[in-house]
């Protein structure tokens, strides 16, 4: 379908591909709980700009350019590192208000948005990613309208995914709020997965 070579697989492999948690996952599930749906949605858009940067990248040959410039491409993994990790740092320094107390200040979903973004440009081992993925699925005569077909699987498919994480993230932070210290206790685990995503890129860079 699509002059996709076996599209099932190529499906399925998206899917779990989704499935595998990762910064992006973290900034959503993060900006949901702290300002709701809609700075979620907001994170979701952030992080599919990113992957469709990637994508595009990719399809243009970024990734002959950074292999060919090894300085550049680890540049760029201590810099992600370095971010991931910055985040973190901030969620287990924030203060996160409890019920009957002062309310979580309430962020732009502009923030949020922007936030994502970063995070899902702040990983480059992505744009290997997909220039590995893509051309299992390709054949010799495929034509550029294929991939382009394939970008808007992968964009599709994970916006339907990230979409239901925020609304069961959402269901999940207001039952929270009625919880003594939950919320704390979700903002710290996060703050730890992000440190711990980055310690991850940053050892694989060495």
């Amino acid at each position: 379908m699509f002059d996709i070579q076996n599209y099932s697989s190529f499906i399925a492999a998206v899917l779990i591909f989704q499935l595998v948690p990762g910064p992006g996952t973290i900034a959503i599930l993060n900006a949901t709980a702290r300002n709701g749906a809609r700075a979620g949605a907001a994170a979701v858009f952030g992080t599919l700009l990113g992957d469709f940067v990637f994508m595009v990248a990719a399809v243009a040959g970024l990734a002959a350019v950074l292999q060919a410039n090894p300085i550049i491409f680890k540049a760029l993994q201590w810099f992600g590192a370095g971010y991931l990790v910055w985040m973190g740092v901030q969620l287990l320094r924030s203060k996160v208000s409890g019920e009957g107390t002062v309310a979580e200040p309430v962020r732009a979903p502009a923030v949020h948005f922007r936030q994502a973004f970063a995070v899902s440009l702040t990983n480059p081992k992505v744009i290997l990613f997909f220039v590995s993925f893509f051309p299992l699925f390709l054949s010799p005569n495929s034509s550029p309208t294929t991939l382009v077909a394939m970008m808007v699987h992968v964009t599709v498919l994970s916006l339907v995914y990230q979409g239901a994480l925020v609304l069961i993230g959402n269901r999940v932070a207001l039952v929270m709020r009625g919880l003594p210290y939950a919320r704390t206790l979700a903002t710290r685990l996060a703050g730890v997965a992000l440190i711990a995503f980055g310690i991850k890129l940053a050892a694989g860079n060495r």
